[in-house]
């Protein structure tokens, strides 16, 4: 008799795995002839309760995934706070979409300290429209086509930059790198992004 009670509710435990493994739509009818038709009701929160829990944790670890991702060049300055002036000047000079490319870029980036030491009203007159040109060249000075990280710098002498121009690189007393008008310290190092890597420094480069 046992036996037979257990053939019976064999097709209830084939609907149970099938229900299960295809996820939230869950059939909450008892199957005919089962000797559990009182406990069907139960089963059937704890399978939606399962599959909600599952919905759940999957969304989570895509949510985790997504805020662990590496943001590019443009995103990540802007998420540090300190490069303000920096983000203004790249979009005067229309450079946003450039440094938000596949690169890979090495830049050198100028704290908003950077900038502010700057003659009075020097930062002012270069977002002008009419200096974007100007803007853009000192920019690019601060770009390295390529991914140059602090082992690599300390290597260099000089550096080809993207605007085609070529900046000194020193490590007497720290590495500095700039132009013959003056050198910058490099303060913060190999800042990765998806599409490069950011130095921080702790002046603007000029021509």
């Amino acid at each position: 008799m046992r036996a037979m009670r257990a053939l019976s509710a064999l097709p209830c435990l084939a609907a149970a795995c099938a229900t299960i493994l295809a996820g939230p739509m869950v059939c909450a009818a008892p199957c005919k002839g089962s000797a559990h038709t009182a406990t069907s009701s139960h089963r059937s929160h704890v399978r939606h309760a399962v599959a909600h829990e599952r919905m759940v944790a999957s969304h989570d670890v895509r949510q985790v995934a997504y805020a662990d991702a590496p943001k590019d060049i443009v995103d990540t300055a802007v998420g540090a706070g300190t490069f303000k002036t920096l983000a203004a000047a790249l979009g005067a000079a229309e450079l946003v979409a450039t440094l938000k490319g596949d690169g890979p870029f090495t830049v050198f980036a100028p704290t908003d300290e950077a900038f502010a030491k700057l003659p009075a009203g020097t930062v002012e007159n270069l977002l002008k429209p009419e200096n974007k040109e100007k803007l853009k060249e000192i920019l690019l000075l601060h770009v390295v086509p390529g991914t140059v990280y602090a082992a690599d710098v300390v290597k260099l002498k000089e550096a080809k930059t993207a605007g085609g121009k070529v900046v000194t690189v020193s490590t007497e007393g720290g590495v500095k790198v700039g132009t013959a008008t003056g050198l910058a310290n490099v303060i913060k190092t190999d800042i990765k992004a998806k599409n490069g890597v950011i130095h921080v420094i702790d002046a603007v480069i000029l021509p």
